[in-house]
């Protein structure tokens, strides 16, 4: 079965998250696996959050992918996001670019290696909770040993010519203010806002925001080329973008909810903001923290969410030059690694121990919005990388 029909099966069983229910989904992976003569075994969450994985874990190289996708809406889409539709140029639907295709191609090219009377020599696990970052997905199979540090792909959708090999780091927090209560009428002589303090404090973060830190020649080379990739990936002049630019060597931040005030008529007592930053490297989640104290009011607390730093396979690693060889291969070109501002299981699996790459196939304007689809010749060159990426690992 080519990798278009199965990313076409893949988009028609519903598997958005929340509510994160990917049994379907993984059965259906875990009955292909099964029949080219690969031994599955499944984890099950209270919610049907269900992760399907090959029994034999001892493989130098493991392939990793999410099966839970956002949610879709129909309105405004060509086709029914849930249709799965193949017009022979592309396949649509929720999750057909993030990352079902990518999903497909591994099957497709595990598939010719089975039928040339060969046993793929990796190991697979194909994940739940993903889009949410959520515990139940990639996260409890580190947390359970289920699967052991050693090389992995991510069958994520990346630019075609640049694998990625890091991502920013991730800051979210709670950022809790209190003020002094008094009769609005009254305010600013009495009476201090925590609402007031909150827009204070977002306007001092574009300082922050302005701020560089040092890293290695090579990585600052890396950096630069990603920035290129990014922008051309955008639609961007030449591929450079002054705003991507910043996202790799600046801190990213959203204050992306704010609570705050009691009454239209009462000076507020208090306010919070939800903050999420991606940090570049070349600084920590704890010197950011110290950071964001010095922009506070005394009474203000930061209370974290999540925190973990800028992480980068090395561009050295047998892994990367597999996959940049491989890529270099299918395309005819010469291929370099980029790095990403968003998260994935990625990060997880590095701090975990792993060398981890992405590399995928997909329509990247379209991941996560109306109309969502990737190329049919995206997935089937994807899927001869991820083939020739197996044979160098047998």
């Amino acid at each position: 079965m080519d990798a278009a029909s199965v990313c076409s099966d893949l988009v028609k069983i519903r598997s958005e998250n929340p509510p994160g229910d990917t049994r379907d989904c993984a059965e259906y992976i875990g009955d292909f696996l099964e029949e080219i003569g690969v031994p599955v075994f499944y984890t099950y969450g209270e919610k049907d959050e269900t992760n399907v994985c090959s029994k034999n874990q001892s493989h130098e190289l493991l392939i990793n992918g999410h099966i839970d996708v956002v949610p879709a809406l129909s309105e405004g889409w060509e086709h029914d996001p849930y249709s799965g539709m193949n017009d022979g140029i592309w396949v649509y639907g929720r999750g057909s670019s993030d990352m079902k295709g990518g999903v497909a191609a591994v099957l497709a090219a595990a598939k010719r290696i089975a039928d040339a009377c060969e046993t793929p020599d990796v190991s697979f696990a194909f994940v739940c909770d993903e889009e949410g970052g959520g515990p139940n997905g990639t996260r409890r199979l580190i947390a359970e040993h289920l699967i052991h540090p050693c090389d992995c792909l991510i069958a994520e959708p990346t630019p075609a010519h640049a694998p990625c090999i890091g991502q920013k780091g991730l800051f979210r927090a709670t950022v809790q203010f209190t003020g002094e209560p008094a009769h609005s009428s009254l305010y600013p002589i009495a009476g201090t806002s925590a609402v007031m303090q909150a827009a204070e404090f977002l306007v001092r973060l574009k300082v922050l925001h302005a701020k560089t830190w040092p890293v290695s020649r090579e990585l600052e080379e890396i950096l630069s080329y990603s920035a290129v990739v990014a922008g051309e990936s955008r639609g961007a002049e030449g591929g450079r973008d002054k705003d991507m630019s910043q996202i790799f060597r600046h801190i990213s931040y959203n204050p992306g909810v704010i609570r705050g005030g009691e009454r239209v008529n009462i000076v507020a007592q208090k306010c919070e903001v939800l903050l999420d930053m991606r940090l570049p490297w070349g600084v920590t989640a704890d010197e950011i923290t110290r950071e964001l104290l010095t922009l506070l009011p005394r009474n203000a607390k930061i209370v974290p969410v999540t925190a973990s730093d800028a992480s980068l396979t090395s561009p050295d690693s047998r892994l990367v030059q597999t996959v940049c060889e491989c890529v270099g291969r299918a395309y005819g070109i010469s291929c370099r690694p980029m790095v990403q501002w968003a998260a994935s299981d990625a990060r997880a699996l590095r701090c975990a121990g792993f060398n981890a790459v992405e590399y995928g196939p997909g329509e990247l304007e379209t991941i996560h919005g109306v109309n969502e689809r990737v190329g049919i010749d995206q997935l089937n060159l994807a899927s001869s990388v991820y083939e020739d990426v197996i044979r160098r690992y047998q």
